[in-house]
């Protein structure tokens, strides 16, 4: 039978402590990169509209080419795709430290971002091949999950210290060593089982149309759309809110320090508890608790309930991602993992590089609450989406153990 196999439960918890190291090398190269090439555009005299763009670059890749490299990813396993994923990011970063030119950074930006991007498919892939039920599969992705927001931490502060200290060359250079961790460790993975017989015997797969018109897959899509989108709006109406009200810079960094801080602890808290959560549950409550905080966060007035209210919906993403992703290997055929997760990454790039320009007309014509209040409604859809979704896979489930 194809898959994992594991010589104990030691094991597998040691493979997914290497799963999360190699994904924490790769985001935080991607998230320094982040913070070192606009402030690097920045200090050569370049525009904010030049900056929008290398901002641009980051997703430009992984939107392009992220279902070709899942559908690779899905053929190829895990060692030789994530090879190439942490290829692109050492080259992100030499190429910025040994040449500062607005050419130079572009490439950076597209390759560190494609790095980033095609390392999380093919982790994310591994990783669902690794559970044999679904509390299993949610207690890997929440461990998975921890990856991004720990290098969202340590990324932009490494980043930034290098610069004060040795400067822009030096931090770029540093930042491309990080996915070197990614490829010693990679080795630890051990390789994946095929069955030839079956890979032989398959039927033909069809394209990504096909793909979506799964209609539980394609709700849990739009769910997974409306999670981002919200995630969007949040980072980018908080800091209007808070100059419109007069906080400090430091006032609106706390408020997003404890989103942040919350989206670790729920990712945390969720293996602990996962053989006693249903993602039925945990996700309508979750997309529920982040519906209400929207609808709040235009009221509140104080900095500090302001980020009490971003606590709450930090705990509510770190929660609503795990279960996202386990569940979107419940919908997915198990010989297309890498593409499904490919194809979400793909709604999720663009939607972070168009989402941005809507926001900007709906705030500047309605105003930023407005917007909070009509993505606290959309998140409240999402909610009531999550309940029909597994009301249906339910029935059907119901429907196979009756038989004919």
């Amino acid at each position: 039978m194809a898959g994992f196999e594991f010589e104990d439960t030691w094991h597998l918890k040691r493979v997914l402590i290497v799963l999360v190291s190699c994904q924490l090398g790769l985001h935080a190269c991607m998230y320094g990169m982040r913070v070192a090439v606009p402030l690097q555009a920045l200090s050569l005299g370049y525009s904010e509209l030049t900056v929008g763009l290398l901002v641009a670059c980051f997703a430009l890749i992984p939107a392009l080419l992220a279902i070709a490299f899942g559908r690779f990813s899905d053929r190829a396993g895990y060692h030789r795709p994530l090879r190439i994923a942490a290829g692109m990011s050492i080259t992100a970063g030499l190429v910025v430290a040994l040449n500062e030119s607005l050419p130079a950074l572009c490439i950076g930006a597209a390759l560190s971002g494609a790095g980033s991007g095609f390392g999380v498919i093919v982790i994310q892939r591994t990783a669902g091949r690794m559970a044999s039920t679904p509390s299993g599969r949610l207690n890997i992705f929440s461990w998975i999950a921890v990856a991004p927001a720990i290098a969202g931490v340590v990324g932009p502060t490494l980043a930034g210290v290098v610069i004060d200290f040795a400067g822009f060359r030096a931090a770029f250079a540093v930042l491309g060593l990080l996915p070197i961790l990614t490829v010693l460790l990679a080795e630890l993975v051990p390789k994946e089982k095929v069955d030839r017989a079956a890979v032989e015997s398959a039927p033909v797969r069809g394209g990504v149309l096909d793909l979506i018109r799964r209609g539980q897959l394609r709700r849990l899509l739009l769910i997974n759309w409306i999670v981002v989108a919200s995630w969007d709006a949040h980072g980018f109406v908080i800091p209007i809110l808070g100059h419109d009200r007069g906080f400090s810079a430091s006032a609106i960094g706390a408020i997003f320090a404890a989103f942040g801080a919350a989206s670790i602890i729920a990712r945390f808290l969720i293996p602990v508890f996962s053989n006693k959560l249903s993602p039925r549950i945990l996700m309508a409550a979750a997309l529920s608790l982040a519906a209400a905080a929207f609808v709040v966060y235009p009221m509140l007035r104080p900095a500090w309930a302001m980020a009490f209210c971003a606590f709450a919906f930090g705990l509510a993403l770190g929660g609503v991602h795990p279960t996202i992703l386990a569940t979107l290997h419940d919908l997915a055929p198990r010989d297309r993992y890498g593409e499904a997760l490919a194809v979400r990454s793909t709604m999720t790039q663009l939607s972070m590089t168009t989402m941005p320009l809507v926001f900007g007309a709906v705030g500047v014509s309605l105003g930023a609450p407005v917007l909070l209040w009509a993505m606290g409604c959309a998140l409240g859809a999402g909610g009531w989406q999550s309940l029909r979704l597994f009301s249906i896979l339910d029935a059907e489930d119901r429907g196979r153990t009756a038989g004919p």
